[in-house]
């Protein structure tokens, strides 16, 4: 998870980053309306979004990657915030329920290498939610904002993504219709840009979100092997 998000804190401290944050979470959380008896963890920038579930789940942890700047959340008990390399969580096998990934898999070194940890710390029947910047929304293409950096993803090139790394997807959603400006007007209007947004222009929205579920029976992707041509002697009659 490279350099480029590290203003990822002040651009939530900012109006923008604050209607941003508020819309996003409205998504989370109908996306997963409760967490109850289930174990959560955030990568990347997840820990504005997981106090959504914080007090329901029975285990809630971030892991941010080493180039982020190191913040303590919550800031009112015990930090549940740690530091971990993407392609190494140090965690066991099967540890989670809910994995939320927010700014982790765009500006990601190796996408594959972090999607095949995720699979390995979810269990059996664990979901993942992903959240990444949409390749034909504006949000993508605005570099004052965090979704500006980093690789975007169409709908499909996510999904294909999720499914080589064995995953199945199970449901998709978007958020920010709204247009990445940060006029005073349209961010007082946000919330009728995210009603009418899916009706007037489905395919632009700033974000995509995708869950997929661990799958357990997908076989694993290799390359192909050409076959070596080589002369043979027939005897004469066979």
């Amino acid at each position: 998870m490279s350099q480029e998000v590290h203003g990822l804190r002040n651009f939530y401290a900012t109006p923008a980053g604050l209607v941003t944050a508020r819309l996003l979470r409205e998504r989370l959380r109908a996306l997963w309306p409760e967490m109850r008896c289930r174990s959560l963890l955030g990568l990347g920038y997840a820990s504005p979004f997981l106090r959504l579930w914080r007090e329901e789940a029975t285990r809630c942890i971030a892991l941010v990657p080493p180039n982020l700047p190191v913040w303590r959340w919550p800031r009112s008990t015990a930090s549940c915030t740690a530091i971990a390399e993407e392609d190494y969580l140090p965690l066991p096998d099967l540890s989670f329920d809910r994995i939320l990934l927010v700014h982790g898999l765009e500006t990601a070194e190796n996408a594959r290498r972090l999607l095949r940890e995720v699979w390995r710390v979810l269990k059996d029947d664990g979901k993942l939610l992903v959240v990444a910047p949409n390749r034909l929304g504006l949000w993508a293409h605005s570099e004052r904002t965090p979704f500006g950096q980093g690789q975007p993803y169409s709908p499909g090139q996510l999904e294909g993504l999720l499914q080589r790394q064995m995953f199945r997807v199970e449901r998709r959603s978007a958020a920010l219709y709204v247009p990445p400006f940060r006029t005073r007007l349209l961010l007082r209007g946000a919330g009728a840009w995210e009603r009418v947004g899916p009706v007037l222009y489905p395919r632009f929205a700033g974000l995509i979100l995708v869950e997929a579920e661990k799958d357990m029976f997908a076989g694993v992707p290799v390359a192909e092997v050409k076959a070596r041509r080589r002369r043979v002697v027939v005897p004469e009659g066979v």
